[in-house]
C-alpha cells in the first residue's frame, strides 16, 4: 500500500476524489445554513473545482511555493533528485525532457479516447436509423470527440515544444521548471473532469457548446466546460514559459534569425496562447455563470445575445486552429532540409510568416458566423481578412516546393510523414477558401464539407508532422530507432485512409449532409458513402494501433541508435549525445557560429564545441 501511495499520479487522484466529496459537500452545508435545499449541479461544478486543486495538492505542485513562502530553503530545479526509472513520470518532475514525455503520454492517451469515440460514432453512421446510440449519446460522442482531441493537440503542441525547443536553443532546462510541471499536471484533473461529463447526462451542444442550447441542457456540459476551463489555465501558464525561455535562454550567439525554424513557430504559437486562451475560458465561464446564478449573458429572454457568445469563442477558437497548425508547419520546415540536404529556402520570410499567421488569425473569427445571424457589413471585412491568411502560408508552401527542387532526397519514416504533411495541408488549404467566402459559406456552412476540411487542415497541419517528429526525435529520447517496416505500413495505411475518409466528408456534404446529426433520410443515397468513410476511418484507427505497438517494443527491441543518425546541423543531435543527458549541454559549452539550414555547403558549421580558452573549435 504504501508503494502504491508513493506513486504520484494515484495518490493525486485519490485527493481529487476526496476533494471533489469535501468541495460538494461543503457547499452543501452552506445551502443548507442559507435555508436552501441541495442542488446537485451547483455542487458538481465547486466540487469538480476543488478536486482540481486537490490533485494538485496531492502531487506536490505546490509544495515548493508553499516552502518558499515559508522562508525555507528551496533547492534549485537542477540540484533537485529526482526517482530514476518509470515511476519519474508519474511524479512532479522539474525536467523539462520528463515534461515533454509527460505531455507526450497524455496527448497519445486522449488521441486513443478521441479517436475510439470517432469510430463509435462512425458506426452509428455507418448506416440510416438509428443502431446502437440515441441522439444525446450520439452528441455527446461528437462533442467529446472534438474537444478531447483539441486537447490531445494542445498536449502534444507542448509536449514538443518542452522537449524540443531547450534543446534547440542550448538552454539547460525550461526558464521556469516548477511552473512547467505545474502546467502539464493541471491539465490531468482537468482532463477527468472532461471525460466525466459522459458520467452526468453528457451534452447535445457538439464541442462549440453553442448557448442558448448550452444554457437548458444536461448538466453534464458544466463539467466539459470545467474541464476546458482548467486546460486553459495549463496553455497559458505553458506558453509563457515557452515566451521566457525562447526569448531569454538561447545559447551564444543564436540570434532570433539564426535561431531553428521550429522555436520560431513554438513562439508564435505560444503567443497566441498567451493572448487569447482567455476568450474561450470567459465564453464558458459566462455560461456556467448563467447556469448556475440564473445571469442572463446568452439567453434572449433574459436580455441576453446568443451572438456574443459565439464572437468570444471564436476569437479564440480560430487563432487555435494556428496554435495547432504551426508547430506542424514548423517540423515540416526543420525536417525537410535534413532530408533533401539542401539550405531551407527563405528562412527569414518563413520564420517571419509563422509571425504572420500568428497575427492575421485574430483577424478572422468572424467567417464562423456569416450564417449566425452577424450584421451584413461585417461579412465581407471578414471573408477578406480570412482570405489574407493564404499569404503567409502560401509563403511557407513555396519555401517547401523551392526546397525540394533539385534535392537528393531521402525518404526514411519522418520524410514520408513530412511529405504527406505538406500534401494532406495542401488539400485542406485549397478547400477552405470556399467556406471562408460569403457565398459559398452560405451553402457549406455546418455540412459535412466543413467536417472534411477541418480534418483535411488538422491531419496536414498537425497529424501527420507530429508522427514524423517522434519517429525522427525518438531515438534522442530513448537512444533506439523505430522499426523502419513498421513505420512505414503505418503511413501507407494511414495516408490513403484519411484521403477516402476527408474526400467522401467533402462530397456527401456538397450534397446537404449536415454535420452533428445521428441519422439521415435513406433515400438520399447516403449509405455507402458513410459505409465507406466508417470503414476509412477504422483503417486509421488500426494503423495508428500499429505506431503504438511500435512506439512501445521500439523502447527495448529497437536499434541502438548512436550520434547523429541524421545528419542534422542542429544542436541537439550535433553537440549531445543520445538519449540526452539529464542537465542537456551542462559542461559541455558550444556556441552558434553561422546558418542552421546551410545543408550541402562545404565547411559550413552552425554549432560548434568551445574549447578551454573560451573560443569556437
Amino acid at each position: 500500500m504504501r508503494k502504491i501511495w508513493s506513486i504520484g499520479l494515484i495518490r493525486a487522484l485519490i485527493f481529487q476524489i476526496l476533494g471533489s466529496a469535501i468541495g460538494a459537500g461543503l457547499l452543501g452545508l452552506i445551502r443548507l445554513a442559507m435555508g436552501l435545499s441541495w442542488k446537485t449541479e451547483p455542487a458538481l461544478v465547486v466540487g469538480g473545482f476543488i478536486g482540481a486543486i486537490f490533485f494538485m495538492i496531492g502531487i506536490g505542485g505546490f509544495s515548493g511555493w508553499w516552502k518558499m513562502a515559508m522562508g525555507e530553503d528551496v533547492p534549485e530545479a537542477h540540484d533537485v533528485t529526482e526517482p530514476e526509472g518509470i515511476r519519474r513520470y508519474f511524479g512532479f518532475s522539474l525536467d523539462h525532457k520528463v515534461i515533454g514525455i509527460q505531455y507526450g503520454i497524455l496527448s497519445m492517451v486522449l488521441l486513443s479516447v478521441g479517436g475510439s469515440l470517432a469510430l463509435i460514432f462512425r458506426t452509428e453512421l455507418a448506416s440510416s436509423g438509428l443502431q446502437i446510440l440515441d441522439f444525446v449519446q450520439f452528441n455527446t460522442l461528437v462533442g467529446l470527440h472534438g474537444m478531447v482531441l483539441i486537447a490531445s493537440i494542445l498536449m502534444g503542441v507542448a509536449a514538443m515544444g518542452n522537449y524540443v525547443v531547450p534543446l534547440m536553443i542550448g538552454a539547460e532546462d525550461m526558464a521556469f521548471p516548477r511552473l512547467n510541471a505545474f502546467s502539464f499536471w493541471i491539465a490531468v484533473p482537468a482532463t477527468v473532469l472532461l471525460l466525466s461529463a459522459m458520467l452526468f447526462g453528457g451534452f447535445e451542444t457538439g464541442w462549440t457548446a453553442y448557448p442558448p442550447l448550452s444554457v437548458r441542457g444536461p448538466m453534464g456540459i458544466q463539467l466539459f466546460f470545467a474541464g476546458v476551463y482548467i486546460v486553459g489555465w495549463s496553455s497559458i501558464l505553458g506558453a509563457l514559459n515557452l515566451i521566457v525561455t525562447t526569448l531569454k535562454m538561447r545559447v551564444k550567439g543564436m540570434k532570433l534569425f539564426v535561431m531553428p525554424i521550429f522555436a520560431w513557430a513554438v513562439l508564435a504559437t505560444s503567443i497566441i496562447s498567451l493572448t487569447a486562451t482567455q476568450l474561450i475560458g470567459l465564453s464558458f465561464q459566462l455560461v456556467m455563470f448563467e447556469r448556475l446564478l440564473g445571469m442572463g449573458f446568452f439567453t434572449p429572454s433574459n436580455g441576453g445575445n446568443p451572438i456574443l457568445f459565439q464572437h468570444l469563442f471564436w476569437f479564440y477558437s480560430h487563432p487555435a486552429v494556428y496554435i495547432f497548425v504551426l508547430p506542424g508547419l514548423g517540423i515540416i520546415s526543420e525536417l525537410l532540409p535534413v532530408f533533401v540536404r539542401k539550405p531551407l529556402f527563405g528562412y527569414k520570410w518563413v520564420a517571419m510568416s509563422s509571425m504572420g499567421i500568428a497575427l492575421t488569425g485574430y483577424l478572422v473569427w468572424g467567417h464562423h458566423m456569416f450564417t449566425s445571424g452577424i450584421e451584413e457589413y461585417l461579412r465581407v471585412p471578414f471573408m477578406y481578412s480570412t482570405l489574407l491568411v493564404a499569404v503567409p502560408t502560401g509563403v511557407k508552401f513555396f519555401s517547401w516546393v523551392a526546397t525540394l527542387w533539385q534535392g537528393k532526397l531521402r525518404f526514411p519514416v519522418p520524410m514520408l510523414f513530412i511529405l504527406g504533411a505538406i500534401i494532406v495541408f495542401l488539400i485542406g488549404g485549397l478547400t477552405g477558401p470556399p467556406s471562408g467566402t460569403v457565398s459559398t459559406d452560405l451553402h457549406l456552412h455546418d455540412t459535412y464539407y466543413i467536417v472534411g476540411h477541418f480534418h483535411a487542415t488538422m491531419f496536414g497541419g498537425f497529424i501527420f508532422p507530429i508522427f514524423a517528429a517522434i519517429y525522427y526525435w525518438y531515438p534522442k529520447i530513448t537512444g533506439r530507432k523505430m522499426n523502419d517496416t513498421l513505420g512505414k505500413i503505418h503511413f501507407y495505411l494511414m495516408t490513403p485512409a484519411f484521403l477516402v475518409t476527408s474526400f467522401g466528408q467533402m462530397q456527401i456534404g456538397m450534397l446537404g449532409m449536415r454535420r452533428r446529426i445521428a441519422d439521415y433520410d435513406p433515400t438520399l443515397g447516403f449509405d455507402t458513402s458513410h459505409l465507406i468513410i466508417t470503414i476509412a476511418g477504422y483503417l486509421i484507427g488500426v494503423s495508428v494501433l500499429i505506431f503504438f505497438i511500435n512506439l512501445i517494443i521500439s523502447a527495448k527491441r529497437g536499434e541502438v541508435a548512436t550520434g547523429n543518425v541524421w545528419q542534422s546541423r542542429s544542436p541537439e543531435w550535433s553537440i549531445l549525445p543520445s538519449p540526452s543527458p539529464v542537465h542537456n549541454y551542462k559542461g559541455m559549452p558550444f556556441e552558434v557560429v553561422g546558418e542552421p539550414y546551410d545543408y550541402g555547403l562545404e565547411g559550413s558549421n552552425y554549432v560548434l564545441p568551445v574549447n578551454q580558452t573560451g573560443q569556437a573549435d
